[in-house]
């Protein structure tokens, strides 16, 4: 939330926590946990709006309340080159829930972010400064190395252990970050890292597949070979570890991938946080679900309509992911950016 209307956010940067305003008293008397210390961290990503508020409780903390939408904010941004109204008008709509439940929380401080959507878009630090004076939230445009960093802090619990360096990715809706990281330290030490522009979104944009249209075998090879280029100066710096690879994904892809690999009928964050499948098993069901009409990968549970149309550049990124790291295992993290925050707010971390 914003500090006064004397300040008005722009352009990119590490940005900073911001103490969020106290809500009227009426309001202060409603709130469920008056005296507590909430933390809040907003992910404005290309694809989703994510809000998580949480108080702190040992070594962790504890969830008091989330929101998650898909805004789209990112749509048809490839081809235009900015937000469009449409999805600046879903975007605001979601960050409004969001700047009424940090009022009714009794949140304390809060740190908001905007991705690659923001970065990319000719008018991102208008839009910025528009979320600003409507709904009071200060969005802060991060670059993707902090995005990888934060990334990594907020999921590296569910790394499997061992010696050597371990990959974990963020495939997002407008780039993916790949972090090559060295775990044995209590947080990881970042090897190596890489941002490639493609996402869910982006991706399939430019396969032609924005309107929803089926794809064949040729234009899901074509996904494949954009991203296994965008990956390569990655790839080329890469050594092949001592020991065992380890993948850890964290997104809504890999979320989504590993509950149509369970059969869940509906998505369960308890079953899919922290599982482990073999990769080859998220090979085949990307393989799969890559090979489906429009219309029955919106009979898929935990698919639908909402991701049938964006989930075939995600099982492109995943298997062009397994190649260049190809670990035994996956793990699936259903945590990332929002918790990363939460970790440094709560250490009181310079932001």
């Amino acid at each position: 939330m914003g500090d006064g209307p004397a300040r008005v956010p722009r352009g990119q940067g590490g940005g900073s926590a911001r103490p969020i305003p106290k809500a009227p008293p009426e309001r202060q008397a409603r709130a469920r946990w008056p005296e507590s210390r909430h933390f809040a961290a907003l992910d404005l990503g290309t694809n989703n709006c994510r809000l998580l508020i949480a108080r702190p409780q040992g070594t962790g903390f504890t969830v008091i309340d989330a929101f998650s939408r898909i805004v789209r904010l990112g749509e048809g941004l490839a081809t235009n080159g900015k937000l469009s109204d449409a999805a600046i008008d879903r975007t605001l709509a979601a960050l409004r829930i969001c700047a009424d439940k940090l009022k009714r929380r009794n949140v304390a401080l809060a740190r908001s972010v905007a991705t690659e959507a923001c970065r990319q878009a000719s008018n991102g630090a208008e839009f910025i400064e528009r979320v600003y004076h409507e709904t009071g939230i200060a969005l802060d445009i991060i670059t993707a190395e902090e995005e990888a960093r934060l990334a990594v802090l907020g999921c590296h619990a569910l790394l499997e252990p061992g010696d050597g360096p371990a990959l974990v990715f963020d495939i997002g809706g407008g780039s993916t970050e790949l972090v090559l990281v060295d775990s044995r330290a209590e947080v990881p030490r970042i090897l190596d890292w890489h941002s490639a522009p493609w996402g869910v979104v982006s991706l399939t944009e430019a396969a032609g597949l924005a309107d929803g249209a089926d794809h064949g075998a040729a234009v899901y090879a074509d996904m494949r070979a954009r991203v296994s280029e965008s990956f390569a100066p990655f790839v080329a710096r890469l050594r092949t570890p001592k020991g065992t690879r380890r993948l850890l994904g964290t997104s809504g892809t890999v979320t989504t991938l590993a509950s149509v690999h369970l059969g869940l009928p509906a998505y369960d964050r308890s079953v899919v946080d922290g599982l482990i499948v073999p990769a080859a098993a998220m090979r085949e069901v990307s393989q799969r679900i890559a090979g489906m009409s429009m219309a029955e990968r919106s009979q898929v549970p935990c698919i639908g309509a909402e991701r049938a149309d964006l989930v075939v550049a995600g099982c492109a990124i995943l298997e062009t992911i397994i190649d260049l790291w190809p670990a035994e295992r996956l793990g699936i993290a259903d945590r990332g950016i929002r918790e990363g925050i939460l970790r440094r707010l709560m250490n009181g971390e310079r932001l």
